[in-house]
This record gives C-alpha cells, sequence and structure tokens, in this order.
C-alpha cells in the first residue's frame, strides 16, 4: 500500500509576543485530503498557528512544511499553496463580486489569460453566479460574504485551505452550501476549520486537534478521543410505572454506576445513568430490569459523549496539569 502523502508538518513550532507565548512547542502532521478540525478556547493559539502555516506570521522556533516547502524560508511560495480566509474576512464594500475575485486574481497573480475562466469557476463553486455576481457587496447578507470570501480563497487552485469560523453566523441552509463545498473536495484538498460550533466540525472533520493555552492538549478521530476523554458508557432509559428500585437493581450489575440525584427522591420517568463496566451491552440492562423490576422498560439508548464535552475535558485535564507543573510559590518571611 502506498504510504499516505503529509500535507502539514509541524514541529516544535512556537511564537512568542515579547512576555507572551501564543503558542508553545507544538507538533502535528495532517495528510493530503484530511480535514481537520482545529479547536480551543478564545486566545489559546489557533489563529497564530493558522496565519504561520499561511506566511503571514514568522515563528519564533520550530519549523513547519506545507506540502513539503518550508515556511520560515519560502513563505512566498507557501502563500501559493495555501488558501486562507480569516474570521471576519474584510471585503471592499463598494465593489461587485466580479469585480473584487478579479482584482484579487491579478493581485495573486494568476495569468491574464486564465483570470476570467478561474473567476467564473469559484462564482459556480460557490453558488454565486446567478444571484451574487454583480451585486455591490455592502448589499450582501452574511451567507453570500462568506461564499464570497472561500471563493477568493479557491481562486488559485491551493493544495490546501485553512479557514477560520467559515460558518459562524450563517443559517442551516448557508451552513449547508459551505459543508457540501468541503464534502465535494475530501480527498483532494487539505483542510484545516477553525470554530467554536462543535456539532458543526464533528460532522465535517476527519480529526480533530485540540489546542489550549499554546499547547496541543489532544488529537486524533473523535471516536478515539472519546475513548480517552469520556470513557465509559452513557444510556437514556425510559420507563413507565414503578421504577423505585431500578437504582438498586443497576447497582447489582456495576456497584459504581453514575446515576442522577433524583434517584434520593424520586426518580423519573426519563433519566440517564453512566458505567464505566464496558462489559454492560444494552442487551443485559433490558433483560435484568425486566426481570428486576416492576416498571415496564419502553426506552433504552447508548448516548454517545458529544465533542462539546470531550472539548471540555481535554482542556480541563490541560489546565489541571498546568496548575500541578508550576512551582509552589515561596513562603513569605
Amino acid at each position: 500500500m502506498r504510504p499516505p502523502e503529509i500535507s502539514i508538518q509541524v514541529e516544535k513550532l512556537s511564537k512568542s509576543y515579547g512576555p507572551i507565548t501564543a503558542i508553545d512547542d507544538i507538533s502535528f502532521e495532517i495528510q493530503k485530503g484530511e480535514v481537520i478540525g482545529l479547536l480551543g478556547p478564545n486566545g489559546a493559539g489557533k489563529s497564530t498557528t493558522m496565519r504561520i502555516l499561511c506566511g503571514l506570521v514568522q515563528a519564533t522556533s520550530g519549523s513547519a512544511y506545507i506540502g513539503g516547502v518550508s515556511v520560515v524560508e519560502k513563505p512566498d511560495a507557501v502563500k501559493r499553496l495555501v488558501g486562507y480566509m480569516p474570521e471576519n474576512n474584510p471585503l471592499p464594500e463598494e465593489l461587485r463580486v466580479i469585480e473584487y475575485l478579479r482584482y484579487r486574481a491579478k493581485l495573486k497573480k494568476i495569468p491574464a489569460h486564465e483570470i476570467n475562466n478561474r473567476v467564473e469557476e469559484v462564482l459556480e463553486t460557490c453558488d454565486l453566479h446567478h444571484k451574487a455576481r454583480r451585486r455591490i457587496i455592502r448589499s450582501l447578507s452574511k451567507g453570500f460574504r462568506q461564499r464570497v470570501g472561500i471563493a477568493d480563497t479557491l481562486l488559485t487552485h491551493p493544495e490546501i485551505v485553512i479557514m477560520d469560523e467559515p460558518t459562524i453566523g450563517l443559517d442551516p441552509h448557508q451552513t449547508k452550501i459551505i459543508r457540501d463545498l468541503i464534502n465535494s473536495r475530501r480527498g483532494r484538498m487539505t483542510f484545516i476549520l477553525s470554530s467554536h460550533i462543535l456539532p458543526e466540525v464533528e460532522l465535517l472533520c476527519d480529526r480533530i486537534l485540540i489546542i489550549n493555552q499554546g499547547r496541543i492538549v489532544a488529537q486524533g478521530k473523535s471516536s478515539d478521543l472519546r475513548h480517552e476523554y469520556v470513557p465509559g458508557n452513557t444510556w437514556r432509559i425510559t420507563t413507565k410505572g414503578n421504577n423505585q428500585n431500578i437504582p438498586e437493581e443497576l447497582r447489582k450489575l456495576d456497584p459504581d454506576i453514575e446515576l442522577p440525584p433524583e434517584t434520593d427522591e424520586a426518580l423519573p420517568d426519563t433519566f440517564t445513568f453512566k458505567t464505566h463496566n464496558m462489559g454492560i451491552c444494552g442487551e443485559q440492562l433490558i433483560q435484568h430490569l425486566q426481570n428486576h423490576t416492576e416498571a415496564t422498560l419502553c426506552e433504552l439508548a447508548h448516548i454517545e459523549p458529544s465533542l462539546e464535552e470531550i472539548f471540555l475535558a481535554a482542556t480541563k485535564r490541560s489546565w489541571e496539569a498546568t496548575l500541578t507543573r508550576k512551582p509552589a510559590a515561596t513562603p513569605e518571611t
């Protein structure tokens, strides 16, 4: 089997602004054609990382390669390989969409004889060719402005596309258009998407990178990160009738089972519980409850931890690790 091509390679990358460290010794690899979600709290270092990869900001130390080209040594060459859409992409409001894209094509040094074809191509790709091509940018909605930014990003047929909050402020229909656009290029282009809309990230991305306090604190497929950061199985149960002995019966299966606090008073008809005993399966739960309780079991559903839970667990663990690394304060004399 042919080994995967490395699209982005980052090794021990750091960036400081005076006494402030924005990113601290981060390393990761992204394969060609992957869609990667870059997550982190505000100020975690996401935008700094993306701007370094685009050749817009110089790193303090470390190395980064885009398609085998060094960002440090050849930032101009890197810019020809990467399409970058920043958050709140600034657009000249007085230009028409087609005028702006032609202007951007010239700035990006696309040959003059290719400009019209490239502009028409991205207008169609981003569904701008009928409704928006002749409109003045200031008259466009947020969704259309985002699509103009993406069209600009795709003008040069970049190998790598980096987008900072591409779907923020969009309605579900507009979000689906951008999602479909990314999916249509999956496997051919490499994408890095930074977003606070975690369900969208999980839906789109092959792998997740979580950055906190300038460090990569978790990376991998969401399924793998679930096992690492939110272990155990969570179940939702709906019953009818007398269900007051259900907690007792569940504890027979797992003495450490995590039950809702309502169990000390009145158990609701629908509630969730968690077990770290991975040997307990749905069939076993159904059979045990049917045989040992008076309640009628209406529903039993396995609940997957959300990406938000993974994100919170990973960042919490990194903050706790930071606190344990800090030296103890010197006692006052």
